[in-house]
């Protein structure tokens, strides 16, 4: 594995440290100012993997599949990083603290809207990540772009059909699954 992609392991361990610790410190401390703080460092992880996979690309490095996804995970990060946030919040107050609710599924219409919810971040994570690819396939000065371009084409047709199958779940809702007994 190259650079990169060990880089791209790195930050996503470390988007989850940070997210642990500053729950950990927002629960179990009880330190809000700082647990704000921590938690406002995740787009920094983000931005170090940027600067590496950059200066790696405008220092000579050919364009690998590396170099794509971490314009994938930025992009990715960025759009959905919040709401990966509140998944964890929820989940950490849940399991871990023992109180709030449990976190419950969706279903029908209400499964519907968050997944076509969760699909418009994907167009975001999309327009970030593309537009990253692009920076990339201009800063490459040896003008071996082909593998970024490739990335590109491939997550237009992956958003299309995500997009797809956001409709499809208005036309067939997800149902709850029954039981395997009964209470006779």
């Amino acid at each position: 594995m190259n650079l990169i992609a060990w880089m791209i392991v790195a930050c996503e361990i470390a988007f989850w440290i940070v997210i642990i610790l500053g729950l950990a410190t927002r629960y179990m401390f009880k330190k809000q100012k700082l647990s704000f703080f921590i938690l406002a460092l995740t787009p920094v992880v983000d931005f170090v993997l940027l600067i590496v996979t950059s200066v790696d690309l405008y220092g000579g490095a050919t364009a690998t599949y590396a170099h794509a996804i971490a314009a994938v995970y930025i992009g990715i990060s960025i759009a959905f990083g919040k709401s990966m946030i509140q998944w964890a919040d929820e989940r950490f107050q849940y399991y871990v603290m023992k109180s709030g609710e449990k976190p419950r599924r969706r279903y029908g219409k209400e499964y519907a809207k968050h997944y076509f919810k969760s699909w418009i971040q994907h167009l975001v994570a999309y327009a970030i990540g593309a537009t990253l690819l692009a920076a990339m396939m201009y800063i490459v000065p040896n003008g071996k772009t082909n593998v970024l371009h490739n990335v590109v084409e491939f997550w237009t047709v992956i958003v299309g059909i995500d997009f797809l199958l956001s409709l499809s779940n208005f036309v067939w809702p997800k149902k709850e699954k029954e039981s395997g007994y009964t209470n006779s």
